[in-house]
């Protein structure tokens, strides 16, 4: 299971769900592009179904603008006003 952090306050989410999402101006919703952080896109980590002991069932950043580092077990990268580490 894959867990987003907010580098700054650790705040996040985890979840089998991870999806790249490209918001283009036509797709409502935008448009899943893949399953890892890409530049451009904003990163959605959650679960599949509904969250039965929480308020949320997802977190999803602002566009990633920079891979920081990335190894088998984790990806580092900036948004446009955060930086978080995914745990693969």
């Amino acid at each position: 299971m894959a867990s987003l952090i907010r580098d700054r306050d650790g705040e996040g989410y985890s979840g089998s769900l991870v999806q790249a999402i490209k918001f283009d101006g036509e797709t409502p919703g935008g448009k899943v592009v893949g399953h890892e952080p890409i530049v451009g896109c904003c990163l959605k980590v959650g679960t599949m179904t509904v969250g039965m002991f929480t308020t949320r069932d997802w977190w999803m950043t602002t566009p990633i603008t920079e891979i920081i580092s990335e190894t088998e077990e984790e990806v580092r990268f900036r948004t446009g006003n955060s930086t978080y580490t995914l745990k693969k």
